[in-house]
């Protein structure tokens, strides 16, 4: 469902969604974007050996993964995560796939002790556990936490890496 709303998005790219543990293109892309997806797949290695072959030489990897073990919750179950990735593991992944590390950040991490808390303050499940309670906040909350977001991009643009947060983001580059 989210392929044409990034497409509407972004009109001049050609965007596809595929199997990403069989890639049927070789040096055909310029850039593969992989959002929230490696932590669903058990071979993770194999899924980089792929990209790193579907892309043309140079062209670019950008990579999203939840991080941090600690914050593995039900919320991580119910979303099939197979892990939460420390940020030197996935680095040695990406770099063991070919690929040279551009830039890597974490973020969510003005909102890391928020998602602490929630995490932590939750009774043990019950067999009606909802497991998206956490994400469901009011407008005004709402908000805020866009804005705390925003504030962090903008640090990161501006060339500020956080060293913790709920998740990772990682550019890179495929070397030959």
């Amino acid at each position: 469902r989210g392929l044409p709303f990034a497409a509407g998005r972004v009109p001049q790219a050609e965007l596809l969604q595929m199997d990403a543990r069989a890639i049927p293109f070789a040096a055909h892309f310029d850039i593969i974007g992989m959002f929230d997806v490696l932590e669903h797949i058990e071979d993770d290695r194999g899924v980089l050996e792929q990209t790193h072959r579907a892309l043309r030489p140079g062209g670019g990897l950008i990579i999203t993964v939840p991080q941090h073990r600690f914050l593995w919750s039900r919320y991580d179950e119910h979303a099939h995560h197979v892990r939460r990735y420390a940020a030197d593991e996935i680095a040695e992944k990406v770099t063991a796939a070919g690929f040279r590390i551009i830039m890597t950040t974490s973020f969510v991490s003005l909102l890391l002790p928020l998602m602490l808390l929630s995490r932590r303050a939750r009774p043990a499940p019950q067999a009606d556990y909802d497991v998206l309670a956490e994400l469901k906040v009011g407008a005004l909350t709402n908000t805020l936490l866009a804005a705390a977001l925003a504030f962090e991009r903008g640090l990161i643009r501006c060339g500020f890496r956080f060293p913790a947060g709920g998740s990772r983001l990682l550019l890179a580059q495929r070397m030959d």
